[in-house]
């Protein structure tokens, strides 16, 4: 079996920069362990397996199924892959439909091209308020004697939002380095698939960031994703509260560093938009 394959790289226009995906291209389903077996092979943040839906082919169809795999498990919902995907699609595969519509775990995700980039409609999830001392240790780990302002938690994500003081400078965040073992050790019970570092950005400055972020997600067999799309649907709603804004720039500040810009939509939905460059194609033979 031959399994076209790319790398692409997420939320940049330059070459190794931006959240590297592996984006395959299926014509029929595969086990779940040989999805997983590919995922470790490839060995990055995020595999994204892209199956046909009654669809003639990968230039034609507008419906496709989208599964995303780290190289440790499955997760419900990825926002750099998906990006790379519709930039495989779009850019590769010169797909002629206007909106290509993906099947996930989380629902049914469009995404469009608008000018040099793609824009995501994903979910917006809302974190609510967390008590610092039930987590005190995670928090520890995490930021060690950085100064915190909030922090929050989104279920639905599992994931954990620790906004640093306002008096904090942008190295004090791109400086941090929490070890895997120490995360995995001070959360154990399941409730967590990653921790979003944040701040507030300089709007003053060009280009105007509205806030800068770092994501860690060691349960997912992760220790620091470059650029996470998906933590921004917790971050987009958290930041249009503080800000009282619909329309926000962000940054994501690890060492390949990535752009998004985030619309919220009347709907309340999430638009995230980006751009992606592919860096590699090639094929499976398995």
């Amino acid at each position: 079996m031959e399994i076209p394959v790319f790398t692409v790289d997420a939320f940049t226009n330059v070459p190794f920069k931006g959240n590297p995906a592996a984006v395959c291209l299926i014509e029929n389903e595969l086990r779940d362990d040989l999805y997983q077996s590919i995922a470790a092979e490839m060995n990055l943040s995020e595999t994204a397996f892209i199956t046909k839906r009654n669809s003639m082919d990968f230039s034609s169809g507008a419906r496709f199924g989208l599964r995303w795999f780290t190289p440790t498990c499955e997760v419900p919902l990825c926002g750099h892959a998906t990006l790379a995907s519709a930039a495989v699609l779009f850019y590769m595969k010169k797909n002629v439909n206007p909106v290509l519509v993906f099947e996930t775990l989380s629902g049914e995700l469009y995404v469009r091209q608008h000018e040099e980039s793609l824009i995501m409609d994903f979910p917006l999830n809302k974190p609510n308020p967390q008590d610092q001392h039930e987590i005190k240790d995670l928090l520890k780990a995490v930021v060690g004697d950085v100064p915190i302002q909030d922090v929050c938690y989104n279920p639905t994500t599992r994931n954990l939002i620790i906004c640093l003081a306002d008096t904090c400078d942008r190295s004090e965040l791109t400086s941090l380095k929490p070890e895997a073992e120490a995360l995995l050790k001070n959360e154990y019970t399941g409730k967590m698939n990653g921790v979003i570092v944040t701040m507030k950005g300089d709007s003053t400055a060009q280009p105007g960031y509205d806030f800068y972020s770092r994501y860690f997600a060691p349960w997912l067999g992760v220790l620091e994703d470059p650029v996470c799309g998906s933590a921004h649907t917790v971050l987009a709603a958290y930041w249009s509260e503080k800000l009282n804004k619909k329309k926000m720039l962000a940054y994501q500040c690890s060492s390949r560093g990535g752009e998004l810009g985030l619309e919220i939509r009347d709907d309340g939905r999430l638009n995230i938009i980006g751009r992606a460059q592919t860096v590699l194609q090639g094929t499976l033979k398995i």
